[in-house]
């Protein structure tokens, strides 16, 4: 495969960087419970994990030419609710470790 192939059409460059955002997703995730020691920064990585990997995930259901299994629908609707769960605590692990700083 090609780099052209990758990119030729906007379905292939979203399926593309979708697989991207996962892998960074997923490695991120690993990266918390592998290596990380600080319990504040392994959430973080987790969250910021889970985000990236259901993010990509939605795009390729969005693009994908089949039609929709039963597992394309319960990700569908569980995938906004684990991605705004992970933003919240995003948010409120930020403010707690800008406030620990001062």
């Amino acid at each position: 495969m090609t780099f052209d192939a990758l990119f030729d059409s906007p379905a292939s460059a979203a399926q593309t960087v979708s697989w991207i955002a996962t892998g960074i997703g997923l490695g991120m995730w690993l990266w918390s419970w592998l290596v990380e020691k600080n319990a504040i920064q392994k959430l973080r990585l987790r969250d910021c994990g889970v985000v990236l990997l259901f993010a990509g995930i939605l795009a390729r259901i969005v693009v994908q030419e089949r039609a929709m299994t039963p597992f394309d629908w319960a990700i569908s609707l569980l995938g906004p609710l684990f991605i705004g769960a992970a933003l919240w605590r995003l948010g409120r692990t930020a403010t707690a470790e800008a406030g620990a700083g001062q």
